[in-house]
């Protein structure tokens, strides 16, 4: 900090000198007068290290005043009995005066260093804060804590969006007029700093400084000047500029990013939709419509049996049909918000055997063995909701079970959760995809078969999380698929609640 010359410096450099002279006057009888020219020329040093250039200078001529005053015959007179003497005050005065400088100088050194290692302080922790902002509130807030830390002054920030001028919710107290915009506006056009202590707009009472990314100016500083936030302090002002640009433009570019991401998984999410109805619609559809043709078109008489079996395959295909489109209704609601379960006490029996219920039709070759352990509490569910989470998982172990493979169901209780489990034995899926397996439109192809629209397993979890429950997917050691279902017992929703 540069050293200001006020009376308090003067003031100490008479006081130096004067307990130089009371020194001297106790060691008057022991030196000789010569000698006594050290502790002022010590005086005067202090001075300068202390106090500054003036009052140093001060020091050393009132130092040579006392002197020849005080200890030179005739005392308390100036004037000087021996010549030699003036020899002496001189180069008092001229030592005085050259050790004043230095140590100014080394003092003004110091000084520079100490503010450049303040600059380069202040632009670190606001660097570190900028690194991490991960939005432009956070930007501006870290932008306001450096300009208060280091100019005592508060700050606004405008930003320029489609040629209006935006100040940033919550990052000043500062009340801005209609000529403090106008000036805002000026430095945005221009890329030029205003205000107190420079030259465009000089009579305000703000400085505005200009935030750039690259040629463009977006938006500007504006902080209230004060006795620290002086022209002097414009370059650091300027560099605080700089990094929030920085990382504002790092913000810009982070959320194109995000939206390009966004937009590219929306596209495959598209394209994935087209591609699951074109394959899961259009089948059942075929079959419908071909059966239906035989029977109108074809002048052949069917028997009954034939007629039956054409009947039966397109009612197959149909019911398969209406469980894709339901299953899109349940995703939708299920991403949309509105598929809230209705709770009621239920037994883990009545779930289980309406889950079997629903996918007895489908079982063709395959035998579904259920393991309860008696006396379960009752869970707190959506009876047709679950019902249907469980339908989704065996329908998926029915499809990927080898014929005549057994489908495992099981619940047990552990502390203050119902496990259900769903085993099959087919191949269970590839390392690393257990968490995969429960993403929409996701399907695991494996030798046997493949198919499905990919949304089972996704609106199974869906329905879970609305319960409060969990719901995960790993391979067993003797083959196959194993999912476990994780629910509260009644007691433990009530009490949490």
């Amino acid at each position: 900090m540069k050293t200001t010359h006020t009376l308090s410096g003067y003031l100490g450099a008479v006081t130096l000198v004067a307990l130089a002279s009371l020194l001297c006057e106790v060691v008057r009888t022991s030196i000789a007068p010569a000698n006594m020219v050290m502790l002022y020329l010590f005086a005067v040093v202090l001075a300068a290290a202390r106090l500054g250039l003036r009052p140093a200078i001060l020091s050393a001529f009132l130092s040579v005043l006392a002197f020849d005053f005080l200890f030179i015959p005739p005392r308390f007179s100036f004037r000087v009995s021996d010549s030699e003497y003036l020899i002496t005050f001189f180069a008092l005065f001229i030592v005085g005066v050259i050790i004043s400088s230095l140590v100014a100088q080394i003092r003004e050194k110091v000084d520079q260093v100490e503010r450049q290692e303040a600059r380069t302080s202040s632009l670190y922790y606001l660097t570190r804060d900028l690194s991490v902002a991960a939005d432009v509130p956070a930007i501006i807030g870290a932008l306001q804590r450096a300009v208060l830390r280091n100019f005592g002054s508060p700050l606004a920030v405008l930003l320029d969006h489609e040629n209006d001028l935006e100040t940033v919710d919550g990052s000043t107290t500062l009340t801005l007029n209609d000529r403090s915009v106008e000036i805002a506006n000026w430095v945005i056009k221009s890329g030029r700093c205003a205000g107190k202590g420079t030259s465009a707009y000089s009579d305000s009472s703000f400085i505005f400084v200009p935030i750039k990314t690259g040629k463009q100016t977006v938006g500007t500083m504006v902080i209230e000047e004060n006795e620290t936030a002086l022209a002097e302090n414009l370059q650091l002002m300027e560099a605080f500029s700089g990094q929030a640009a920085m990382a504002l433009e790092r913000v810009r570019l982070s959320h194109q990013a995000e939206e390009a991401r966004i937009l590219r998984q929306k596209t495959h999410l598209e394209q994935a939709l087209l591609n699951s109805i074109s394959h899961d619609m259009r089948t059942p559809l075929v079959t419908i419509s071909g059966v239906l043709d035989l029977l109108l078109n074809n002048d052949q008489v069917y028997d009954s049996n034939e007629c039956r079996a054409m009947l039966s395959a397109a009612s197959e295909e149909a019911g398969r049909l209406n469980r894709f489109v339901g299953s899109l209704l349940d995703m939708t609601r299920l991403e949309a918000g509105v598929l809230s379960p209705r709770l009621t006490d239920c037994e883990i029996d009545e779930i289980i055997g309406c889950a079997i219920g629903g996918v007895e039709q489908r079982l063709g070759t395959h035998h579904i063995v259920t393991s309860i352990v008696p006396n379960l509490p009752l869970v707190s569910v959506d009876l047709a909701l679950l019902t249907q989470a469980l339908v989704n998982l065996l329908d998926n172990a029915i499809k990927h079970s080898p014929e005549d493979a057994d489908i495992l169901l099981s619940a047990r209780l552990e502390e203050t959760s119902i496990i259900l489990t769903v085993s099959d034995s087919g191949p269970g899926v590839p390392d690393g995809e257990e968490e995969r397996i429960f993403d929409k439109f996701h399907r695991v192809t494996v030798p046997e078969k493949t198919g499905g629209s990919g949304l089972g397993l996704s609106i199974a979890k869906g329905i879970i999380e609305s319960h409060s429950g969990k719901i995960t997917a790993s391979n067993r050691v003797e083959g196959g698929l194993k999912v476990e279902v994780m629910l509260p017992v009644a007691e433990f929703v009530i009490d949490r609640g």
